[in-house]
């Protein structure tokens, strides 16, 4: 024999090889079969099983005997290899539907390792069991094992929604598989309703599956449009949190308490990973974790202080910590030609069924040859039966008593072979009419079965069929009940960390005539005894707390926004406000507030215009503070009461007043605004908003008057007014 060298370009021998490991990767062992949704090693584990008849009513047999028959028979690799696939096919937090029932130690959701194979068992679920359903009735093509010695299934019969229901990851060649598992009642309505509408589109189908279903549970946050787009496309994302509930304890204190991780998230990695961000400070709001996990999930988190907000602390977790998680979705898998290529939600539902079709088809069709056959050797027993006589008197003479029995009774090769094997305790009458039920009932199947292979409407209702008792069966108990849940994400805004951290305190804010501010703790009834600065005196007073931000409107137009936290303490006369916000010496402080989103404020100038403005639009966000007010040269702005009313009052220097509606006021986000009141000679002193039901009422020393009828002065905003009442104070302004 001479050895042939062929030369070959490098790149050209590189391609080849590379290609054909390339392909040996996708097709063996990374991608799934989207008619049964599983690799070669498992669909390998489960025929195994099946071999050692290990049914789920069967006794348990020592997972290092699968494993050997395994990698014995069908998958020349490593024990290692295979005894991890078949340990995370026995774990109920990995696997939605585990297709192994385990023994032993099959590790945990803290990432803890199976027990070595040689102490650990194993047996199918019925899970596996229907995947197998079938599977000697001629339903799927075999192909002869690596070796050649043996044969096993191309596909599983396939007749529970595995691909969907339990998911599949891989890594090929250029190629990747990820497919979240998902509820299978839910995947089985969403089929029937395809078996009756074969050109439902995707959109459809999202009415009966709404999104992944995970063995460990959690919060499903993602977008619906987000979901239907991934299901539509084959291809997106889901985010995934873990599920969490506020715990009250004594003291006016909580805790929160962690029972649900996302899936595929270790939970030892996930409290180091915890506790590591909490070291760095990463965590402000968060003060303890601690694992209290025993049969179920329980994670204690404790806030940093009883003041912090529940939902804000979660959210800095699920933005730092894996107890939020982005699941992939990439439905890459095996068709029924053995092609890889990204399907969508309906293709993989309708591959599925077709495929149940096939199996469907092929089951039934083999049943027929096995009635067929059945009734041939029924039809000969029958001939045989009215001679027994002659029969036993052949079988007892000839040599070979087959040819003459067949040429005597006109009896087929099958015939005489069942006739020579027939026991002789069966030569009875009773056996005849035994016979003949059997032969009647097989008849009647017969007929109904080729009716069936004729018509396909019926074989697609037989298969609905099918699917309902298979809904039946693992659509219910706590097997079969949704676990994740499918909520929008709480819109919290993290910026607000800082406030969290703030104990939330009652405070009184005291701004002095001559610009002074300063916070004393808790609520003041009066100013009585507040003491200041030679000269100088209580200009506003504002109860808040510690929490809240306060608004200030300076004479020049200009909101400025204060922290109460920030603000000094009760000791001595305070700080400028000037010193906290960037304010010119000359402006004076006209109004200050706590800011309320909800609220709204009445501006004016001393020209007498203005508008009315929400409390949002006045937020600062800069220590030079945001003009509101726009004023014209001299100017200055006058008026910032809140608009809780119905009417406005206002009155000018020239002790004019008049009452018109609100409404008839804009509400601006910044401007000028519009004419309030009328002056031949004066300008604005004060405004007030009122409900003109309760009356007008103003300071008069220390005591309130209110006139309760203002139809006198009721007219239309820029009107000039008339003389106020009598007893209106001579300063010309409301007070109080």
């Amino acid at each position: 024999m001479t050895d042939t060298i062929e030369k070959t370009p490098l790149a050209e021998a590189l391609s080849e090889r590379y290609l054909a490991y390339a392909l040996s990767t996708i097709m063996a062992r990374s991608l799934p079969d989207v008619r049964d949704g599983l690799k070669p090693v498992h669909r390998r584990l489960l025929w195994a099983m099946s071999q050692l008849r290990l049914d789920p009513a069967a006794g348990f047999k020592k997972c290092a005997r699968v494993v050997g028959d395994v990698i014995g028979k069908f998958h020349p690799h490593g024990d290692a290899a295979v005894y991890e696939a078949l340990v995370r096919l026995a774990q109920d937090f990995a696997q939605r539907y585990p297709l192994v029932e385990g023994q032993g130690n099959f590790g945990n959701i803290d990432g803890d390792n199976a027990a070595a194979m040689r102490y650990t068992e194993s047996r199918l679920t019925e899970v596996a069991a229907a995947l197998l359903a079938d599977i000697g009735s001629d339903t799927v093509d075999f192909r002869p094992t690596y070796d050649g010695e043996d044969s096993e299934p191309v596909v599983l019969p396939g007749a529970f929604p595995n691909l969907l229901a339990n998911g599949a990851q891989g890594i090929a060649v250029g190629m990747a598989t990820s497919i979240p598992p998902h509820n299978a009642a839910e995947l089985i309505e969403a089929a029937l309703h395809l078996i009756a509408r074969p050109e439902a589109p995707v959109d459809a189908l999202r009415r009966f599956v709404p999104g992944p279903d995970f063995p460990t549970g959690g919060v499903l946050v993602e977008p619906p449009d987000s979901i239907s787009e991934a299901y539509r496309t084959g291809r997106g994302g889901f985010r995934l949190r873990a599920r969490w509930s506020r715990e009250e304890i004594k003291g006016g204190g909580f805790r929160i308490v962690v029972t649900e991780i996302p899936w595929q998230v270790q939970k030892s990695k996930l409290i180091e990973q915890i506790a590591e961000a909490l070291e760095a400070k990463k965590l402000p709001l968060l003060g303890d974790v601690r694992d209290e996990s025993a049969e179920t999930v329980r994670l204690v988190l404790e806030p940093r202080s009883r003041n912090v907000d529940a939902a804000l602390l979660m959210e800095s977790l699920f933005r730092a910590t894996a107890l939020e998680t982005r699941i992939a979705l990439n439905m890459n898998v095996l068709d029924a030609s053995r092609t890889p290529r990204v399907m969508n939600l309906a293709e993989v539902l309708r591959a599925w069924l077709d495929h149940r079709h096939e199996v469907f088809s092929r089951r039934t069709a083999h049943r027929l040859v096995e009635i067929a056959r059945r009734l041939e050797v029924l039809d000969g027993y029958l001939a045989v039966y009215l001679n027994l006589d002659k029969v036993i008197r052949i079988i007892r003479a000839e040599d070979e008593p087959k040819p003459v029995l067949m040429k005597a009774f006109a009896l087929t090769e099958l015939q005489a072979e069942a006739i020579l094997n027939m026991r002789l305790r069966s030569l009875r009458r009773l056996e005849e009419m035994e016979i003949r039920r059997e032969h009647k009932a097989l008849s009647a199947e017969q007929r109904k079965l080729k009716a069936l292979m004729k018509d396909a409407s019926a074989r697609w209702a037989a298969i609905a069929d099918e699917l309902r008792a298979m809904r039946q069966k693992f659509g219910g108990g706590a097997l079969g009940a949704r676990r994740t849940t499918i909520e929008a994400a709480p819109s919290v805004e993290l910026p607000a960390i800082e406030e969290a951290l703030v104990e939330r305190e009652p405070v009184s804010v005291v701004i002095s005539a001559k610009g002074w501010i300063r916070a004393l703790k808790g609520h003041l009834a009066d100013a009585t005894a507040l003491r200041f600065k030679e000269g100088d005196a209580l200009a506003q007073l504002v109860r808040a707390e510690t929490t809240d931000r306060i608004l200030l409107f300076a004479s020049s137009g200009k909101f400025f926004t204060l922290r109460a936290a920030d603000l000094p303490g009760g000791r001595g006369d305070g700080q400028p406000v000037r010193l906290l916000v960037d304010m010119a010496n000359e402006d004076a402080i006209v109004a200050a507030f706590v800011y309320r989103e909800a609220e709204t404020f009445l501006l004016a100038s001393d020209a007498g215009r203005g508008f009315v403005v929400a409390a949002a639009d006045a937020l600062a966000e800069t220590r030079k503070g945001k003009q509101v007010l726009n004023l014209d040269g001299g100017e200055r702005a006058l008026i910032c009461v809140a608009a809780e009313g119905d009417h406005v009052a206002v009155v000018g220097s020239n002790r004019k007043l008049l009452v018109f509606p609100l409404d008839q006021i804009p509400v601006m986000a910044r401007g000028k605004g519009v004419q309030l009141q009328k002056y031949r000679d004066g300008r604005l002193s004060d405004a007030r908003v009122f409900r003109l039901a309760e009356g007008l009422s103003w300071a008069l020393g220390e005591k309130t008057r209110t006139e309760p009828d203002m139809r006198p002065w009721l007219g239309a905003r820029a009107q000039a007014g008339r003389m106020p009442p009598n007893g209106f104070p001579r300063s010309n302004r409301f007070g109080g």
